[in-house]
């Protein structure tokens, strides 16, 4: 295919994003153009490993591209759109990252009925196990949202949403990781008080996890039904539940 990519941002989002990309086929490196605000040797790292096009001028990254991926802060935004603004056509699919930032506001920076879609990935991506949500602005239509859904397929599985449902994904999916990992960093620290090996401790917590998850996967039964079935009146299961009902939800 000969469509051209622009990312503006080039941090590690969209660095899981081009991996995924590239070893799925879904573009040849020459095909993908990077810039950033400053980070020169971020840009030749990413030149250097992946042999994408990487430059600090933003019209030789943005002009003629056929999809912009925002992949930058919220809160640089708007630089992030200005720089870009007049390289900018109806043409192009716009693909944003940035959490919290409207597609109507994209739109309305550009200047343009330009198609915007809204995605949130999640840091997974980088294993191509993300649970990304996209959502259509204003001027996207289907053709749009099947570019951008076969985009993401690179980097996991993905659903599409209306954009005000963004707010809770972001929560969920978005943030999602960090809670599994922190749970599990509290897993590991009850272990190892009680004398287990830290190795030990880990291939028993991860594979616990996977096992549930596959579980969940392929299950007819909800979370509720298939917790009930460990859950022995009086028994240890339940005693530790309490504990965390005590400790998350407040309850006396």
């Amino acid at each position: 295919m000969s469509t051209k990519i622009a990312f503006i941002g080039a941090g590690s989002i969209a660095e899981s994003i081009l991996s995924g990309m590239l070893s799925e086929h879904f573009v040849a490196p020459e095909q993908v153009f990077m810039t950033n605000h400053a980070n020169r040797d971020r840009l030749q790292y990413l030149k250097t490993k992946y042999g994408v096009q990487t430059s600090p001028d933003k019209k030789a990254v943005a002009a003629d591209a056929d999809i912009v991926v925002l992949s930058v802060k919220p809160k640089d935004a708007k630089n992030a759109l200005n720089g870009i603004k007049p390289f900018l056509t109806a043409d192009q699919l716009v693909i944003s990252l940035m959490a919290g930032v409207s597609a109507s506001y994209i739109e309305s920076a550009a200047g343009l009925n330009i198609p915007v879609v809204r995605a949130m990935p999640n840091t997974s991506a980088s294993i191509g196990q993300s649970a990304t949500a996209i959502a259509p602005g204003s001027f996207a239509n289907r053709g749009h949202l099947e570019k951008a859904e076969a985009l993401f397929q690179t980097v996991g599985t993905v659903a599409v949403v209306e954009e005000a449902d963004l707010h809770a994904i972001t929560g969920l999916s978005g943030s999602g990781p960090a809670y599994i990992y922190y749970l599990i960093e509290a897993m590991t620290t009850a272990a190892k008080e009680e004398g287990l090996a830290d190795d030990t401790a880990k291939q028993l917590i991860i594979q616990t996890l996977a096992g549930a998850a596959e579980m969940l996967k392929t299950s007819d039964e909800s979370p509720s039904e298939l917790r009930r079935k460990i859950t022995s009146p009086g028994g240890t299961t339940q005693a530790g539940i309490e504990t965390l009902e005590i400790i998350i939800f407040r309850k006396p």
